[in-house]
């Protein structure tokens, strides 16, 4: 199980990592990572500020960055799960939950601090065996965590 402190549970986090975030598919599931330092569309759109707002400005909370613009860099780095009915019936999903966090458990300490993750399930992983699961988790992984080629963000 990843530590209490490492779940995503704001929305706006999720948001932020998925649209700002790198890509990686893979056939059971595709992983978002938003860096501190990865830079935003721009930070000063709709887009940067997202549903984090004046709400949260100066809140201080972890995960997301004071000013709702990203990642706080001296954060642990946050984990959330996207899990969708399209997977299975709610046992095959929390199920497909479970896998995963386990899986994610290891790589944490591989993750850079203040990094927001989303690991979304594709449906083949309802049916997916565990050594297939980890095998796509770490080859996603992989794949963020490289430096980006030039041509690409």
């Amino acid at each position: 199980m990843l530590p209490s402190g490492n779940r995503m549970r704001r929305r706006d986090e999720f948001t932020s990592a998925v649209r700002r975030g790198r890509r990686a598919g893979r056939p059971t599931v595709v992983l978002h990572l938003l860096r501190p330092s990865d830079p935003g569309p721009s930070d000063t759109g709709p887009s940067a500020v997202g549903s984090a707002g004046a709400g949260t400005a100066g809140t201080g909370s972890a995960g997301a960055g004071t000013s709702g613009t990203g990642p706080a860099g001296d954060a642990p780095p946050l984990v959330g799960f996207i899990v969708a009915r399209t997977v299975g019936d709610a046992v095959t999903r929390n199920r497909v939950r479970r896998r995963l966090r386990h899986r994610l458990r290891d790589h944490l300490h591989r993750l850079p601090r203040g990094s927001l993750l989303v690991v979304r399930a594709n449906p083949a992983a309802g049916a997916a065996r565990d050594d297939e699961l980890a095998a796509d988790v770490e080859s996603a992984l992989d794949r963020l965590l490289r430096p980006a080629s030039k041509g690409r963000k």
